[in-house]
């Protein structure tokens, strides 16, 4: 935290802060910022070619989200730990291999969380372990099928349709080059 950032509210996944923002003018501004420890998402992707979406029950919106897995970084874990942890508590799959494609900021305009995207595969079936309030079921598809419910608007969060479209992309460049 800066000498200028108050805090305003402290939670155990995230802090707000009040910062202070000089302008163009030169002239001081002040903002609220929520503080994020970090995320992953992983793309899982089984044996045969599918891809394990999940439903997800989101009460901030009221609705359940068709999403790749996700969740927050602990305190001292590597964004590779969190996303073998989050693949497994969420979906029940271990990963046998977990590539990382890219990070990104999820929403930089009010929160400073970094988003590391994985791809998982090899995937072992076990038993997931749900946090007490989360209502989450495995849906499993084939790729093209996934890359389609984003055109229908049946996947709506914005880190699924980032994720599967730069993933499918890598899938098609390869496949390409692969073919020549």
């Amino acid at each position: 935290m800066s000498e200028d950032a108050k805090t305003l509210l402290v939670t155990s996944r995230f802090r707000v802060e009040e910062i202070a923002i000089v302008g163009t003018q030169g002239d001081t501004h002040r903002r609220a910022v929520v503080r994020h420890p970090g995320a992953v998402a992983i793309i899982p992707i089984l044996s045969d070619g599918r891809v394990c979406l999940i439903r997800n029950r989101r009460p901030t919106i009221g609705r359940t989200l068709v999403e790749i897995p996700a969740g927050t970084r602990d305190p001292g874990e590597s964004p590779e730990q969190t996303a073998l942890r989050e693949l497994h508590e969420e979906t029940g799959y271990r990963a046998g291999r977990m590539r990382a494609l890219c990070s990104f900021y999820t929403s930089p305009g009010v929160l400073d969380e970094e988003m590391h995207l994985f791809v998982a595969d090899e995937l072992t079936p076990d038993q997931t372990h749900l946090d007490a309030c989360e209502q989450i079921e495995n849906l499993p598809v084939a790729w093209e099928e996934a890359i389609a419910m984003i055109g229908s608007g049946e996947v709506r969060d914005a880190k699924t349709i980032a994720a599967l479209l730069l993933f499918d992309r890598q899938r098609r460049a390869s496949d390409a080059a692969g073919s020549r």
